[in-house]
């Protein structure tokens, strides 16, 4: 008995431990397969947990966000005064509004004119952080903490603090002098060194801007009105920004429609341009005796800025022909006084076009084609009230990304592109480090250039 007894036992050992093994295998393969419960089986949330449930979820997924796009850190250089307040304050004494320096800063008023970008760029970076409401970039005061480096020069203002005169050596305010000094000063500091500018951000927004020292800066992320002057080597619309200048006329804010606006395209400019600004005359010639039509031969100043907005104001389109270089300030006084852009320039270049898809509100017309006697006009009679409305109805929804005084408006959007550069920057700087330079007779285009397509809209979406 004592003998079967203790294979009794064995026997049960083993049982125990085969529906043990068989009870943890079951376990594991239904932890790893899709539930088959009904929805009667599954677990039940209270209202206030399932609240919670989801907030906490909502919290994790802004953690990640968080972590995955940080705002972007801006060091901005505290640039020597002559390179900021000192080039109002010579504009100022060019134009007999100062008779000498002054200590005082709050005297210095940076004077309206198309180039306002670098003047609120640099007063955004200088508000209290608390102030800039949804900027995707945060100022630091530690350079070592950066990713990019801001340098505040006036550089579009520099450009006609002397009211564009060549002046002589030692005779008054140089441009040209100013344009050296920035550069020795930026190549005295570590920063600019580390990665030979490619972090750093630059205002050129007049075309000329720079044009003297743009070899020596062309790494930096430039922002720009557009390439017209630039080498593909020293520009191009994946390594720099596209901004728009600032508007010169008043915004209309009616409503939108048609009542008002009797004219049936409107243009006021300077008639006589250069290079791909030629057209204008051309267009001039065509357009000036058209029944509807308003073109008008006209210079900066203060009167003619107050016929431009009453033109605009009043018109259903707006002529907007390439300047001496493909864009002009005259698109961004169309957009916000909701005057329908009619863009005659094949090579321009415009801002934000990530998010903006122009082709909703803008007509863009070849050169020859708008050259046509009579075509262009019978082309715009065509289009009916409906898409007017429409495209009025955009440019309202839009015209916010072109008002830097807006506290939405264009000076975040010059930061959002600015911080979509920094993969690239890193890119670019950690290649810099690793090339070993050659004897390079033609540039080496390893990015994208600014529109050399000409492939431009000669009819309206509908």
């Amino acid at each position: 008995m004592a003998r079967k007894s203790s294979l009794l036992k064995k026997v049960a050992v083993v049982v125990f431990s085969v529906v043990a093994v068989y009870g943890l295998l079951n376990v594991s393969v239904n932890t790893s397969l899709p539930s088959q419960s009904s929805p009667s089986d599954l677990p039940r949330f209270s209202v206030s947990g399932s609240r919670q449930l989801f907030r906490d979820e909502a919290d994790d997924e802004e953690q990640s966000k968080d972590r995955v796009s940080p705002r972007v850190r801006v060091y901005m250089y505290d640039l020597p005064r002559k390179f900021t307040y000192g080039i109002i304050e010579q504009h100022a004494i060019a134009r007999g509004v100062l008779k000498e320096s002054v200590e005082d800063l709050a005297q210095l008023k940076y004077p309206g004119h198309q180039h306002m970008h670098e003047w609120y760029l640099f007063s955004d970076l200088n508000r209290p952080e608390k102030d800039r409401f949804g900027s995707p970039v945060v100022r630091v005061m530690d350079p070592s903490e950066a990713d990019l480096f801001y340098v505040p020069v006036f550089s579009s203002l520099s450009l006609i603090a002397n009211a564009g005169r060549p002046v002589e050596p030692g005779s008054g305010y140089s441009d040209e002098e100013m344009q050296e000094s920035l550069v020795e000063w930026l190549e005295e500091q570590e920063w600019w060194r580390r990665n030979n500018g490619h972090d750093h951000v630059i205002p050129a927004g007049d075309p000329n801007a720079l044009y003297r020292v743009m070899d020596r800066v062309k790494n930096s992320v430039l922002l720009v009105a557009d390439f017209g002057r630039l080498r593909p080597e020293q520009g191009s619309f994946v390594k720099d920004v596209v901004i728009p200048y600032s508007h010169r006329v008043n915004p209309f804010n009616g409503e939108i429609g048609v009542e008002e606006r009797n004219t049936l395209l409107f243009f006021m400019g300077n008639r006589y341009r250069k290079d791909g600004g030629k057209v204008r005359d051309l267009l001039f010639q065509v357009l000036e005796n058209e029944e509807g039509v308003i073109i008008k031969h006209g210079t900066q100043s203060r009167e003619n800025r107050r016929a431009a907005t009453k033109g605009m104001h009043t018109s259903k389109f707006c002529l907007n022909p390439a300047g001496d270089t493909p864009s002009a300030c005259r698109l961004f006084d169309s957009i916000v006084s909701l005057c329908i852009p009619v863009i005659v320039s094949d090579d321009i270049e415009l801002p934000f076009e990530d998010v903006i898809d122009y082709r909703k509100f803008s007509i863009f017309v070849e050169s020859n084609a708008a050259l046509q006697p009579g075509s262009l006009v019978q082309m715009l009679r065509k289009v009916e009230t409906e898409k007017i409305l429409e495209y009025q109805r955009e440019m309202k929804f839009v015209k916010r990304y072109y008002d830097y005084t807006d506290g939405n408006g264009a000076v975040n959007e010059i930061w959002r592109q600015v911080s979509q550069k920094v993969p690239l920057i890193k890119l670019m700087s950690n290649r810099d480090r690793r090339l070993v330079r050659g004897n390079l007779t033609e540039p080496n285009c390893s990015c994208l250039c600014s529109n050399q397509t000409g492939l431009i809209i000669t009819s309206i979406e509908q």
